[in-house]
């Protein structure tokens, strides 16, 4: 019964692997793969030697990845650590339903309605007008506009990733509870206690994927607001990869790129899994 998902595996996951050996030739798409020239590493100078387009994508991505790990991972441990603590199955259910819809709406809709909410010509700037106040310019604008995408993520997709710490919490028995508050633990000392520890083997295998996909940082969000300011403030590596090789047609230099982009992944989850293993956790996979 396997063999279907291991073939959909193979053709769809791993044959396409081997198309990254473009990265070690001078790829010409009507000579084809086989008869382009080998150029070994000269594809990789693009990195190693500092192409200023290249450092940008690489400085913004990074900039972006900090932000989204440091202030949007958090985000949705404390909306299930607060929708936890709701006494009412019925606005619990309710509330979940309502930080869950945003993420079955596409890029394109979300994008949507950020610009009608706070465009130049939204409802915000448009309620400011009408009573005579100073509008202000956050669509289009390159210093907001990694708040923004950050804004965006967070509307998305942080109800829908609760999911995961809601389930973990539904498995901790109340009789650690009942003993803590035997114990004289209040709802404070019963979060540190109890709840935090049960969260805390989600949390870390979490953290290790996310940083497994932490050059990875949206390539629809911001190809759609990417003309609007421009490539200076919104170049990050997926679209780099995308606007150098498909739009300027230099293959084998964006397929270098999205080479050591995976392989930087792949390195930054098994160091994670290793420091998690250091620390007690049991990670990604056991030792």
């Amino acid at each position: 019964m396997a063999v279907p998902g291991v073939v959909l595996l193979l053709a769809f996951q791993y044959v396409p692997l081997a198309g990254n050996i473009i990265a070690f030739k001078d790829y010409l798409p009507f000579i084809g793969i086989a008869e382009s020239d080998w150029v070994g590493l000269e594809n990789f100078e693009i990195i190693t030697g500092g192409d200023p387009r290249f450092v940008n994508a690489l400085g913004n991505t990074m900039i972006i990845t900090l932000v989204q790990v440091v202030l949007v991972f958090p985000i949705p441990i404390c909306l299930a650590l607060a929708l936890n603590s709701l006494v009412s199955e019925r606005i619990k259910r309710l509330v979940q339903s309502v930080l869950y819809l945003p993420h079955f709406l596409s890029w394109v809709i979300v994008v949507a309605v950020f610009q009608q909410f706070l465009g130049g010509a939204g409802m915000i700037n448009n309620f400011l007008r009408s009573q005579g106040w100073d509008t202000f310019s956050i669509i289009g604008d390159p210093d907001a506009f990694i708040p923004l995408i950050t804004a965006q993520v967070v509307w998305k997709d942080s109800g829908w990733a609760t999911i995961l710490f809601l389930a973990v919490l539904s498995q901790v028995s109340t009789e650690l509870y009942e003993a803590a508050s035997v114990d004289g633990a209040g709802r404070w000392r019963q979060m540190w206690h109890v709840t935090l520890p049960a969260l805390r083997p989600i949390v870390v295998l979490l953290l290790i994927l996310k940083l497994g996909d932490a050059l990875s940082v949206g390539f629809e969000q911001i190809i759609l607001q990417q003309q609007a300011v421009g490539l200076q403030a919104s170049e990050v590596l997926d679209t780099y990869v995308y606007n150098n090789g498909i739009v300027d047609q230099n293959w084998s230099e964006a397929a270098a790129v999205g080479l050591v982009k995976g392989a930087v992944g792949v390195v930054l989850v098994l160091g994670a899994n290793k420091l998690a293993h250091v620390f007690g956790e049991d990670g990604l996979y056991r030792r």
